[in-house]
């Protein structure tokens, strides 16, 4: 008990160096899941073996405490887990053909490695090495969409400089459609998509990566929508398409219950296990034609409950020129 205390003042001490806004009593309750009062002894701790730590006071008044940056310079060292890790997430960025994003995660990796201690390094790569072994990737088979790399850094500059884009996209029936956009973010999945502002629409939409022809930063500026979430935007679909929110209700068979309770497929979702060991699952989000992808890697396991009429929709979307 005692060295899991230690450790968790330790991480506290790290978080308080890295954070230039400063860490409340809340958030050390919150993130180390302790009371309010255990939290202030905490904070006292710190605060006796740091007595350079600084308090400040934050919105609505409240008081943070900070340790000035360059204090744990020759306290904080890396684990040969957290060197693995690391290494992990380069190597899934790079089977997912987000190749720039790898590249900077070795570099990170490469900084990493020359400011630590050399005996420290050699001590903990062993582990770090032995980690990576036991490390693998289920990843979904199949063909991987080509992305442009030089595209990425491009849009990740105009997002940070709010700088309008002009791109070449590709449409599924083949015309090349050049189109004036406000790049916002990026949404990885399957495929990936550049998130925007269109000019011409007059609202947000995804542009896929792999569809993209040309890039062009341009030298118009756009103010940012501070109210637009990348997360709220995203919230009301399952998977990408945007369509209007319905009320959506699954029912799977026992012997998929365990699997399927496994999986979040909307942040919204309610889960309820029935007597006949069954589970229904409940949720509102648009993106029929998805959903109906993804059940069908369900098979016979899953009956749509809601919407009643799912799959005359789904003949709908699918075969628009087919009569009723």
């Amino acid at each position: 008990m005692a060295y899991e205390k230690t450790h968790d003042l330790l991480d506290l001490a790290v978080w308080m160096q890295s954070s230039r806004e400063g860490v409340s009593l809340n958030e050390i309750a919150q993130r180390f899941n302790v009371s309010r009062r255990t939290a202030e002894r905490m904070r006292d701790m710190i605060l006796a073996k740091f007595p350079q730590t600084e308090e400040i006071f934050g919105e609505n008044n409240c008081k943070r405490w900070f340790i000035p940056q360059g204090t744990l310079k020759d306290f904080i060292q890396f684990s040969g887990e957290e060197l693995a890790a690391l290494e992990t997430a380069r190597k899934l960025l790079a089977k997912n053909n987000l190749t720039d994003k790898a590249q900077q995660l070795e570099r990170i990796g490469e900084k990493i490695k020359a400011v630590m201690n050399k005996d420290v390094y050699r001590r903990i790569e062993p582990d770090a090495e032995a980690l990576l072994e036991a490390e693998g990737f289920a990843l979904r088979p199949g063909p991987k969409l080509q992305i442009n790399e030089t595209f990425l850094p491009k849009l990740r500059e105009a997002i940070l400089a709010c700088k309008k884009v002009i791109l070449t996209y590709r449409t599924p029936g083949g015309k090349l459609s050049p189109q004036t956009v406000s790049p916002y973010g990026f949404l990885y999945g399957n495929k990936h998509y550049l998130v925007a502002f269109s000019d011409y629409s007059k609202d947000y939409r995804y542009y896929p990566l792999h569809r993209l022809t040309e890039v062009t930063v341009s030298n118009d500026y756009f103010n940012r929508d501070e109210k637009f979430s990348l997360a709220d935007f995203t919230a009301d679909s399952f998977g990408v398409y945007r369509e209007e929110p319905f009320e959506t209700e699954w029912l799977f068979a026992p012997e998929a219950a365990e699997d399927a309770a496994q999986y979040c497929f909307h942040p919204s979702q309610q889960n309820i296990i029935n007597a006949d060991g069954s589970l229904t699952v409940r949720f509102k989000a648009g993106g029929l034609l998805e959903m109906a992808w993804h059940l069908y890697t369900w098979g016979n396991k899953v009956k749509v409950i809601k919407p009643a009429d799912f799959y005359q929709r789904l003949e709908q979307i699918t075969n628009p020129e087919r009569k009723n």
